[in-house]
């Protein structure tokens, strides 16, 4: 009789845990890399001469700007230039502000991508969003939307003497790491990136959805997951 009600204990309990769906966003839920656009409009116009702070390395740009890398080291210096001399709170503003107005602008939510999201959490799933952008960027972007029901794990930024520089950046590996740190079980059933930065939690999911990939990170992205792959080229 007791070993029947733990049976049934057992069954009840693995039935009350959820899917775990993952998604990156820049790139997936959004069409663009949105705090590469937030750095190229903190440059124009009466921000140019924060390109001065960066001079030294301006002639190395064409050599790093060709790896992940090298992306990622320009992402880090240029958020510390166009963020330079402002406090903590000023930092904040112009970041929330740039993600309203972002996410304001027509088309720069995928279709395919929201309606997906939106399946997942109306199904029961547990979604969460891992992304290398900032997270409070992130979060005023999703909010001017609605998109909620989701969980949110993105990079952590923090402002200094020098700009705003990155405490936690949530990018590759890391991805992984942050997850297992906050405790979301695994297996993950399906994770949907649109990088090669997104092969270790591609990898770590049971199913692996590429997203309007180039030639390139399809052809690196098949050899790595194999059979596991799913494309999506999604509007």
């Amino acid at each position: 009789m007791d070993q029947g009600m733990e049976a049934a204990v057992v069954e009840d309990t693995a039935a009350d845990v959820r899917r775990v769906v993952l998604f990156d966003f820049d790139g997936v839920i959004v069409r663009h890399q949105t705090l590469e656009l937030f750095v190229r409009e903190r440059l124009s116009g009466m921000g140019r001469w924060r390109v001065l702070l960066a001079l030294p390395l301006v002639p190395f740009v064409p050599l790093l700007i060709g790896s992940a890398a090298g992306n990622r080291f320009l992402g880090r210096v240029f958020l510390r230039v166009v963020t330079f001399g402002r406090s903590e709170a000023g930092c904040r503003r112009l970041m929330n502000a740039f993600g309203r107005a972002y996410a304001r602008r027509p088309g720069v939510f995928c279709r395919d991508a929201v309606a997906t999201l939106r399946r997942h959490v109306h199904t029961g799933d547990r979604v969460v969003i891992v992304t290398g952008n900032d997270k409070q960027m992130v979060e005023s972007m999703l909010d001017e939307v609605n998109l909620g029901g989701c969980e949110l794990m993105a990079s952590q930024t923090r402002a200094g003497l020098f700009g705003m520089r990155f405490v936690s950046h949530n990018v590759h590996h890391a991805k992984v790491r942050t997850l297992d740190r906050a405790g979301i079980p695994r297996p993950w059933t399906i994770a949907y990136g649109d990088s090669l930065s997104d092969i270790p939690m591609l990898k770590a999911a049971d199913a692996a959805r590429l997203v309007n990939p180039t030639a390139k990170t399809l052809k690196k992205a098949s050899r790595l997951l194999g059979d596991k792959l799913e494309v999506l080229y999604w509007y």
